[in-house]
């Protein structure tokens, strides 16, 4: 009777062996070589759910175009960039502001220190923003409208008080 039960268990035990064996394989098996090991952040077993991520956060439209608008009044965009990001005499003002502009300069690059908007009614932001060039700041205002298709666009840039008017006569050839 010995034999059978010693027999028995040796049967039981065989049977169990390759389920036990791949287990233990599982967790003792090398890694290998980059991206073959368990997927998961480092510090967590695999097959624990994961933390909830975060949508990185949008920046405002007046942070947007503040990015923009010194690209081009630096002359690192060309001023035709924001042909489809402008509305009405803002364009042309961009036209007349970038190659005069004190931004360009042969030092280093622009910076944007601080950017603020009001918005005086729906639909229309007020924005300014503060500009270190070297070790002077300089002032840039300009006014963003939502169109009717959702997206923002400017529709006035102003530069240390300069205003790029766009004299009268241009204004009644595009009428």
């Amino acid at each position: 009777m010995q034999t059978s039960v010693t027999t028995t268990t040796t049967a039981a035990a065989s049977a169990l062996a390759p389920e036990a064996a791949a287990r233990r394989r599982a967790r003792t098996a090398p890694r290998g070589p980059a991206g073959t090991g368990p997927r998961g952040r480092a510090g967590t077993r695999p097959g624990t759910p994961a933390p909830a991520r975060t949508a990185p956060r949008a920046l405002p439209p007046h942070a947007v175009f503040a990015e923009r608008l010194l690209a081009v009044l630096s002359g690192e965009r060309p001023v035709h960039w924001m042909l489809g990001q402008t509305v009405g005499e803002a364009y042309e003002q961009l036209v007349r502001l970038a190659p005069e502009t004190p931004l360009r300069s042969g030092g280093a690059r622009p910076v944007l220190r601080r950017c603020a908007a009001h918005p005086p009614r729906t639909g229309v932001v007020e924005a300014f923003a503060s500009i270190a060039v070297g070790e002077r700041v300089r002032a840039m205002a300009f006014r963003l409208e939502r169109g009717a298709d959702g997206r923002w666009r400017c529709a006035a840039v102003e530069l240390d008080g300069l205003h790029a008017r766009v004299p009268a006569q241009s204004r009644a050839g595009r009428a």
